[in-house]
């Protein structure tokens, strides 16, 4: 009888490991969180439409004159509130209000030094990296008491995003499907 041969498994769960770890870095640069009016029962709510748009500019003109990421975010929405079982109306009035905002922002990023713990790069200088933020906001606003029941944003960098159609139709889909993801699912 042959004796089954040892095979070292170290080497792969460190690919594995490096992998995931590669991948979640990747999805780990947008911010995203909600935050929800407590005490609020969505079972209650079954329909929904978007309201008014926004009157505030996003604060970039590439944004603001930019008529398909009205398309990618609302298109964005609609899908992911379709998914938790929630139905758009046109007529009547909706058991919820959708308001969106956007901006773009010059962001400053300093990586400052923590000597104390060894980490150190660059000769030990701290390094300011300037990079355009945008951020979306969406609230979610209670038609019969007029109150915002849940708000979600997202923040990522958008350098080298806002001019390339296919990767702000890409960018906003990831917010919205990441913001969507904590919000409450109607059964």
């Amino acid at each position: 009888m042959r004796r089954p041969q040892r095979v070292n498994l170290v080497p792969a769960a460190i690919a594995a490991f490096a992998l995931s770890a590669l991948t979640l870095t990747g999805c780990a640069t947008m911010n995203v969180s909600s935050h929800i009016e407590r005490g609020v029962d969505f079972a209650q709510f079954r329909t929904w439409d978007f309201g008014p748009a926004d009157a505030l500019p996003t604060g970039d003109p590439r944004l603001d004159n930019n008529p398909f990421f009205k398309d990618y975010l609302e298109g964005a929405v609609g899908k992911e509130l379709e998914r938790r079982h929630y139905a758009r109306t046109t007529s009547g009035t909706p058991d919820l209000l959708v308001h969106y905002h956007a901006n773009i922002s010059k962001t400053f990023n300093v990586n400052g030094v923590d000597t104390r713990n060894g980490y150190c790069y660059d000769n030990c200088q701290p390094n300011v990296v300037e990079y355009e933020q945008g951020t979306i906001v969406l609230d979610v606003v209670d038609t019969h008491t007029n109150r915002v029941v849940w708000r979600g944003w997202a923040q990522d960098s958008i350098d080298g995003v806002i001019d390339r159609q296919d990767l702000l139709r890409k960018e906003v889909n990831t917010a919205v499907t990441r913001m969507m993801e904590l919000f409450p699912r109607h059964l």
